[in-house]
């Protein structure tokens, strides 16, 4: 018997495989969030605006999630092996194209392509775990999926903080070029390649619409405030592209039975509904991130390292939630926990509006926690919600654009947050310091204001209108989970529970 079937080697191949296919869907969603700690880093060696900052992060998800729902078609055309070692060779290359990067376009555009690489990489992985575990084990996938993939997005502040405070940004990228290498070799040696036989047809003119659509809409979001809207005939291009991309692929899909993400699942109510929730609850999970370091560091003075670690209690509770809620007997009403994690997660975020410059680091940790386990719980009662009445045939189209919905709600989320920031920092700037004038009222008690002492009052000033536009931005956030919520109501009860 050769070495490559005995026993140990079958085992050994399947256990490689496994740990490979983990470890894949950790790093792609590691990667989405390991520069949030390390923000101002970046921001210092590229010499990024402050309203670049959010294309870091919606850069990438949003190139993932437009590449993600062709990765069946890529795979069963030239084979899941070859599309899969492809896209870890070009999101190493692009590892370090982020490290060589010495503007801010050529930064984004690395984070784009590695965005883009790391689409196909969590389906693929999944396909993997599939074909690797028995089928009595098929039920425990999801669930480690969701914890692995959570777990990669909670621990990736905390990680690139560290390395950037001690090492220097660029080490946040260096930190992932050994594993994708490990899963590339692990892959290239015991994976077979699996094709189809016939590879089903794929529609390229609604994936070409609904690209051109969400693409221009990020754009548009992205570049809306630096180039004063549409005073700017680029923004004027990206609304235009951004509204005839949706309008086609609208009409593209009302008038073909099979199209490019297919929305005949939206007939099942609940399907529906739990998108919908799913949809603006991840346009909570990322944004909180992509507030919350950058305000501990840059308005409250925490070091990177710091301003990462706080984000380890948020980060705790919610994979706890989403361990101890999919363990949850199905016979229990799916719709109590959906209920009670946006309580949860809205007592959470309430509590973000009593920040301070003055306070310490336990209101954030607190806060962080209890949104935490809200969103923990919200997360896996929602996916049951969605595919409990769902017909099983169309569960893998469903679950495509269900995962859809979180990754455009938090990559539209960030974009948003970062509008409304902005344009209200200056907004109460103008408030606070329309009296700094050297012989303004402020004068009439101090005395005359040299220069100096302007541009002292000035900067405490900018920094109180931050934190205001900062708390602004979170009371945005618990409008959205205040809308979301009710919908719960309309949600059945599953076909499990009793």
């Amino acid at each position: 018997m050769s070495a490559d079937t005995s026993p140990r080697a079958v085992v050994w191949r399947h256990r490689a495989l496994i740990m490979a296919g983990v470890l894949a869907t950790y790093m792609q969603a590691f990667n989405i969030s390991v520069p949030n700690a390390a923000v101002l880093h970046v921001q210092g060696g590229l010499s990024m605006t402050d309203d670049e900052i959010g294309w870091v992060f919606s850069s990438y998800i949003a190139a993932g999630a437009l590449v993600m729902p062709m990765t069946h078609w890529l795979a069963g055309r030239f084979g899941r092996k070859r599309i899969f070692l492809l896209s870890l060779a070009l999101f190493a290359v692009t590892l370090v194209l982020d490290t060589l990067a010495t503007t801010p376009l050529s930064f984004v555009g690395a984070r784009i392509i590695q965005g883009a690489a790391s689409g196909t990489l969590a389906p693929l992985s999944m396909a993997i775990l599939l074909d690797e575990l028995p089928p009595l084990r098929h039920g425990h996938i999801g669930p480690t999926w969701s914890v692995t993939a959570m777990l990669g997005i909670v621990s990736g502040p905390a990680v690139g903080g560290w390395l950037s405070e001690f090492h220097g940004w660029h080490s946040i990228f260096y930190l992932s070029l050994p594993i994708a290498i490990g899963i590339f070799l692990v892959v290239a040696l015991c994976l077979h390649e699996k094709k189809a036989p016939q590879s089903a047809p794929f529609d390229f003119f609604g994936f070409a619409a609904f690209s051109v659509g969400i693409a221009g809409l990020q754009m548009l979001l992205d570049r809306g405030e630096r180039l004063e809207w549409f005073a700017s005939t680029e923004i004027r291009v990206e609304a235009i592209a951004a509204s005839l991309g949706c309008y086609l692929y609208l009409m593209h899909a009302l008038t073909r039975k099979n199209h490019y993400l297919n929305t005949t699942v939206f007939r099942d109510r609940n399907f529906s509904v739990a998108t919908a929730m799913y949809f603006i609850y991840g346009f909570v999970l990322l944004p909180t991130l992509a507030l919350t370091s950058p305000m501990l560091e840059e308005l409250l003075g925490y070091p990177a390292d710091t301003a990462g670690y706080l984000t380890l209690p948020r980060g705790a509770a919610l994979v706890g939630g989403l361990i101890l809620t999919w363990r949850v007997p199905s016979w229990l009403d799916n719709r109590i926990f959906v209920l009670g994690g946006a309580a949860l997660s809205a007592i959470g975020t309430w509590l973000m509006l009593g920040y301070s410059p003055v306070m310490d680091a336990s209101p954030v940790m607190a806060a962080g926690a209890l949104q935490g386990a809200g969103l923990g719980m919200l997360l896996p009662a929602l996916s049951r919600a969605a595919f409990s009445t769902l017909d099983p045939v169309r569960r893998s189209e469903a679950t495509v654009i269900f995962n859809l919905a979180r990754l455009f709600g938090s990559t539209l989320g960030i974009s948003i947050v970062q509008i409304f920031f902005y344009a209200n920092t200056q907004s109460m700037h103008l408030a606070l310091a329309k009296h700094l004038r050297p012989y303004g009222p402020v004068a009439r008690t101090t005395g005359h204001l040299a220069g100096s002492q302007l541009a002292l009052l000035n900067e405490a000033v900018t920094g109180q209108a931050a934190v205001v536009a900062v708390i602004g931005q979170f009371k945005l956030l618990l409008v959205a989970m205040l809308v979301a919520s009710p919908l719960a109501f309309f949600l059945r009860k599953s076909r499990t529970s009793h």
